[in-house]
């Protein structure tokens, strides 16, 4: 149950273009972003809103609304970014964290180099933002940083997962919910998503 994939043939066709290895740039950017939008939108299907008295062209009515304040995104720089347009499109006013990592290609533990979240992050609920859940080492390690600052509700919002990382980070912290697009079939022997879409930073930046 704190695992959900994205099922609908929308997705499904956004995602074969994005894992298509001819897919340039700009199109594998504006897809990481609307995918990342469809994930806030699931992610956020039980959230509660404050009602509030408004006035229509009309009458007036008493209608739910959210208190954005209550919400942060955290990316995993540096393929996080690439989430971070389409879910603020959904919720303009949350604040912003980062945390930043990247994999030892040796060992392929993540090294953490940056961490700057806002001051009141406990009091949030936590979208913490990264295209590929592979090792769940990196989700792991920044969930812990999180969880340090008090904390107490993450998500996690991904575009690919391997089997392998939801178990690692679902048996380390089982009160995190994972969302994703699709769960993939395996990591291979470098650790990488197969069949995945290959290095998402790289793809979303184009620095390879």
């Amino acid at each position: 149950m704190n695992v959900v994939e994205l099922k609908h043939p929308l997705i499904e066709h956004k995602l074969s273009i994005l894992r298509d290895e001819k897919t340039g740039t700009k199109e594998f950017r504006e897809l990481i972003s609307e995918i990342a939008m469809f994930l806030c939108y699931e992610a956020m299907s039980n959230v509660k809103l404050n009602k509030t008295v408004i006035n229509t062209p009309i009458e007036k009515m008493v209608i739910g609304r959210l208190n954005e304040d209550k919400y942060a995104f955290v990316p995993i720089l540096r393929a996080g970014m690439g989430m971070l347009d389409g879910v603020i499109r959904v919720v303009p006013n949350a604040k912003i964290g980062h945390i930043g990592m990247y994999r030892d290609e040796e060992t392929f533990e993540p090294i953490n180099y940056f961490f700057k979240v806002p001051k009141d992050i406990d009091r949030k609920e936590v979208f913490l933002l990264d295209p590929m859940l592979a090792t769940g080492g990196s989700a792991i390690d920044a969930i812990a940083l999180l969880k340090e600052k008090g904390v107490k509700k993450i998500s996690f919002l991904c575009i690919i997962a391997s089997p392998e990382g939801i178990e690692k980070v679902l048996e380390k912290y089982k009160d995190v919910k994972i969302y994703c697009a699709h769960i993939d079939r395996e990591l291979n022997k470098n650790k990488y998503i197969c069949p995945g879409l290959g290095d998402a930073g790289d793809r979303i930046f184009g620095t390879k």
